[in-house]
């Protein structure tokens, strides 16, 4: 199956080399490519988009509005945040947002291809220059146990909240547990209902105390 990628920049030079990259690789095909945050929204309700990579500092509307525009739709594709920018705050705005992953445009080809595959996959992943921040921030149970325990979460609930915090794909998950893939799914959704959020993403980064939830 080919991955759709949509690409979402305003410099011609690095837009093109993703375009380039993108239709180099056997399983990939650009879907399209555009400049500012409303031609990526369109383009996505457009269809047959399965990841987006899109840059933050875009002219008329940012990259993490335009993310939460898109997760926000109906079967929304991965995003995959694709920036200079390397700080704590964008990160979490940026996984707040919705998006699936953080590179950095230092990234070799094969660190990007490798991240479109793995969001579109179900999975996060995270650039070398973010990846302590975000594992930091993802330490679950040793961050904070109080508020999860508060929850309910069985003891299998956890260790799946656990591997979803390290960026683990529900088939790497099914594979590290021995469970079905479906199982882990079930899993899933009971998680992110219980945690009273929209993804799985958000689901670490609450768990890690970096995403307050409203009182009920």
């Amino acid at each position: 199956m080919t991955t759709q990628v949509l690409i979402v920049d305003d410099h011609p030079v690095f837009r093109e080399g993703l375009a380039a990259l993108v239709s180099s690789l056997p399983d990939m095909a650009v879907a399209a490519a555009v400049v500012d945050g409303p031609d990526a929204v369109a383009a996505v309700e457009a269809g047959g988009v399965d990841v987006v990579l899109m840059d933050l500092n875009l002219p008329t509307m940012s990259g993490i509005e335009a993310t939460a525009r898109i997760v926000a739709l109906s079967s929304p594709p991965a995003v995959l945040v694709v920036t200079m920018v390397d700080d704590d705050d964008t990160v979490v705005a940026a996984l707040r947002a919705g998006a699936r992953g953080y590179v950095l445009k230092g990234a070799t080809g094969d660190e990007i291809a490798a991240a479109v595959r793995t969001v579109a996959a179900g999975g996060a992943v995270f650039g070398s220059g973010v990846a302590a921040q975000v594992l930091a921030m993802s330490s679950t149970r040793a961050a904070r146990p109080d508020a999860v325990d508060a929850l309910g979460m069985t003891d299998r609930e956890r260790e799946v909240l656990a591997h979803i915090s390290q960026g683990s794909s529900n088939a790497q998950i099914a594979r590290s547990l021995g469970l079905s893939v479906k199982t882990v799914q079930n899993y899933v959704s009971r998680i992110l209902d219980k945690l009273q959020v929209t993804d799985r993403t958000q689901a670490a980064l609450y768990a890690s105390g970096r995403l307050p939830r409203d009182p009920v």
